[in-house]
Order: C-alpha cells, then structure tokens, then sequence
C-alpha cells in the first residue's frame, strides 16, 4: 500500500509498505478520508519523531475483521479514534481519560495518511464507531476535532449565561465558535485573515473584531486561544474577566509568561485541553450526525494522498480561503 511518511512539513514522501497484517480483537480498516489537523503541521513539534506517518482523523470501511470481533464486520463504515482510555485507572475513574497513560501511548497502525490501518483490539473496543447511514466519510473526519472542542468546553464550563472570547478563526476557532453557540453563550471572535472572520460571523458568533484592533472594555467569562501566536495570549489577559477561565486549545510554540499577580488577584484559572474522552466523540458524532452543527462547509480543500504534500503546504500557511484540508487515500 501507498503511505506518507512525514520528514518534514516541507519534505512528505510517498513509500510503498505491507498492508497491516491483524490479529484477534483487531480490524483493518480500508481509509476512505482522513483529515489534516492543525497539529499535524506543528513541525517543532511533530519533527522530533520525523518518519513517520502521521494522520489521526480518518473515517474508512472495515475490509477484515480479526478473530472474536463481533461488533463490527467488513463492509461497515466507521470512524476510529487514535487515542483511547484503558477506563480503568485512577484518571479516568475521576473522568479524565484524556490524562490516561493508555491514551496517551496509543495509536493505529501505521497511522491516518495511508491506504489501510491495523485498528488494535482496545481501539476497537474503546474508539470505533459505525457511522449512520447519512454521513458521509469527511464528515465523519471532522468527529475527531469536534470531540476535542466538546471536552475542551466542558472543562472550562461554558454556560449560556457567559460572554465567550475566541482567539483565532481557524478550523478550531470556527468548532469552539458553533459549539459555544450551540450552548447557548454570547461569542466575540477575532483573527487577522477577513475570510475567517466572516466565516466565523457565518457560524454565529455575534461579534468580530480584527485581531489588530483594541478591545478594550470587553470581559469575558471565558476565553479560548485558538492560536499559537504570543499576541493572542496577551489579549487573552487583557479580556478575561475576573473569576473567568482562558482555556488553551491551540499551543505556543514557546514557554509563555503569566502576570501572576493579576492571576492571584483576578482568580483566574488558566486550563488545558487535550484530546477527547469516549463521551466527547459520542456527542460530537451525535451533533454531525443530526445536522446539528454544520461541519462540512469547513472542508475547503479535498486532495488524494499523491498531493498530501501540497495539503500540508495548505494547512501549514493557514492563508486566504483555507480552513480543513482533506486527504483521499484512494482517489487518484
């Protein structure tokens, strides 16, 4: 089978390999879609473990199923979670799977942008699940992120009572902007790119604001960086209300300071987020798959695995009319 071997953002190779062989417990899955996610092309971050293929938003059909699986057959149509919980130790007893030692060392194999995946027993028992008849294979991409947006509010509670600050209209910004709505809450949004502004005017945010101009006067119950740039966090402290909650869905690429006597003064909490639990992607498939929230017109760009590298270049500038990058495996 054809897979991309990442070396760099600027340097994916397409290499032949074996098709995965499986075993009891397990699925392969033939890879219909699968998504580029911003992390994808965190080059500081990914080229530490350059070689490898990379790609964690796939939804495909199931072509083999492994002795003793009986959930699903060849011939189904899932989506497959990378990370799952083991569901049994301390973490996710408090019901924070996403700090499971499990999740956090497990993947599929060899990884989303190839032709086919070894889906392992745990995933399979933990992270799989059948599409319904409706949604198609790149809706089904975006279960993965929208997950990630569902835990990521529910760890900062967002309310419908709260005034919401989104830094950065991306593909996360545009998920963070419908969920808040979807929850009921008052969203400002800002970003530098036009096209992304009016996006996120499109996806109901009620107000937004270039990111070069002042907000002075706005205070947010909540604030979500959906950017790594160091601006962003600057504002994100200059917009927080106090007792508010900034939450980090995007990273820095560098440590980042904190005024900390405005933290000890104003109670803020600062909060991370990371990954999905198995509740995040069974809400975020229920969302999309009853047309709840909107996900496919944030597919911009849909491109076979021959011009991966091209998809990368894409994601990577977050420029102009780009906002979620597709790759087809199988198309030519």
């Amino acid at each position: 089978m054809k897979a991309a071997v990442y070396y760099s953002n600027s340097d994916l190779r397409l290499e032949e390999m074996p098709v995965p062989a499986i075993g009891p417990g397990e699925l392969l899955v033939k890879i219909i879609a699968s998504g580029i996610c911003g992390t994808d092309v965190m080059e500081w971050y990914r080229i530490r473990k350059a070689g490898r293929i990379l790609g964690h938003e796939i939804a495909g059909d199931v072509v083999e199923a492994g002795e003793g699986v009986t959930e699903f057959a060849p011939g189904d149509r899932v989506f497959v979670s990378h990370h799952v919980p083991c569901n049994a130790c301390k973490y996710c007893a408090a019901g924070h799977h996403t700090a499971c030692e499990t999740l956090h060392s497990g993947n599929y194999d060899p990884g989303g942008f190839c032709e086919f995946v070894r889906i392992p027993a745990i995933n399979v028992a933990n992270g799989t699940y059948r599409l319904p008849g409706a949604m198609r294979y790149e809706e089904a991409v975006m279960i993965e992120p929208l997950a990630c947006v569902a835990r990521g509010q529910r760890v900062a509670d967002i309310r419908d009572n709260h005034t919401v600050l989104v830094l950065g209209c991306g593909i996360s910004g545009l998920m963070n902007i419908q969920f808040a709505k979807y929850r009921g809450a008052t969203v400002v949004a800002t970003d530098v790119n036009l096209y992304r502004l009016e996006k996120a005017k499109s996806y109901g945010a009620d107000q937004v604001v270039h990111a070069s101009k002042s907000l002075d006067g706005l205070k947010a119950d909540r604030v979500i960086v959906c950017t790594g740039a160091e601006a962003a966090l600057a504002q994100a402290y200059q917009c927080v209300d106090r007792a508010g909650v900034i939450l980090f869905f995007a990273i820095p690429h560098e440590d980042f300071k904190v005024p900390v006597v405005d933290f000890w003064r104003n109670e803020w909490t600062l909060a991370s987020t990371y990954g999905a639990a198995p509740c995040d992607l069974e809400e975020a498939l229920e969302l999309i798959g009853n047309r709840t929230l909107n996900v496919m017109d944030m597919i911009t760009h849909r491109l076979p695995l021959s011009r991966i590298q091209e998809g990368f270049e894409i994601a990577a500038a977050a420029a102009g009319d780009s906002l979620k990058v597709v790759i087809f495996p199988h198309q030519i």
